[in-house]
């Protein structure tokens, strides 16, 4: 089974960049997508359905921002969006807004595991926006995991908006206390891998230097000066099923490059 994540950085452009030609060529059985910044209406869930997909899209309330999606050839037994109401959603408020209404958050129950895509809020170039993420988001999605894991094991996929490590970052040192690198959001990481959840990419490869996001502004691509920040973790009782992952950063559809999981076949 193998399954993709991807930040696209927007369906619509990524399509017109020749999304729909990659997925038919890479040809995975779920893809994971974080910042579709698209309606359900706007994704052409028609081209999916040709390709084999079946479609679950959770999109912002705010039209062109955030949102999650996952396309599977696979019959899921269950969805939930968000954090199935398992929370007061007045902790999510914030000056910008309710974080729960950004489509940060999306599972699919297989029959041997739980799939978890999410786009984990930025902390901002400010960070007017790390306590939520830390205080509230990153322990809230943990709480879920651990619910979830009561029943199944879980495999948690996204743009989780940290490196974790400095080997996860070109220059870690001048981004101590810079969005995606700081104490906090780094301590939220350690928190999961505490919990038990494994980094897969670090499990397979710990020397490896790789990157999935590199900024727009400074050419940064080019010159491979990127980050980490796109990842599968997964429960420790899940580890033996993976065979193999993988970053993609040949790909250039959009300014983040795929992860790809693959896991032993599950009923």
């Amino acid at each position: 089974m193998k399954i993709l994540s991807f930040n696209v950085n927007g369906i619509r452009s990524a399509v017109n960049k020749g999304f729909f030609e990659w997925l038919e060529a890479e040809n995975p059985d779920v893809i994971c997508l974080q910042e579709t910044k698209a309606q359900p209406e706007q994704i052409d869930v028609l081209k999916f359905k040709e390709l084999g997909y079946d479609s679950y899209i959770n999109s912002a309330e705010k039209k062109g921002y955030s949102g999650t999606a996952i396309f599977t050839k696979i019959k899921p037994q269950s969805v939930t969006v968000n954090f199935d109401s398992c929370f007061d959603n007045r902790i999510f408020a914030d000056q910008y807004g309710d974080v729960s209404r950004e489509g940060r958050l999306l599972s699919l129950e297989f029959a041997d595991f739980f799939l978890l895509t999410t786009y984990v809020p930025n902390a901002k170039h400010d960070l007017s926006r790390l306590a939520m993420r830390h205080d509230v988001w990153d322990k809230k999605l943990l709480e879920f995991i651990t619910l979830l894991e009561k029943r199944k094991p879980v495999v948690l996929c996204g743009d989780l908006n940290v490196a974790h490590r400095p080997i996860d970052l070109a220059n870690p040192k001048q981004n101590e206390k810079n969005a995606g690198y700081t104490p906090e959001e780094r301590e939220g990481f350690d928190n999961f891998m505490t919990h038990g959840l494994v980094d897969v990419f670090r499990r397979f490869y710990p020397d490896t230097v790789k990157y999935t996001w590199w900024s727009m502004r400074t050419q940064a691509r080019d010159r491979n000066v990127g980050w980490r920040i796109d990842y599968f973790l997964c429960s420790q009782a899940f580890v033996k099923q993976v065979v193999s992952t993988a970053i993609l950063d040949e790909v250039t559809i959009s300014d983040h490059c795929p992860v790809r999981l693959i896991v032993k076949n599950q009923g």
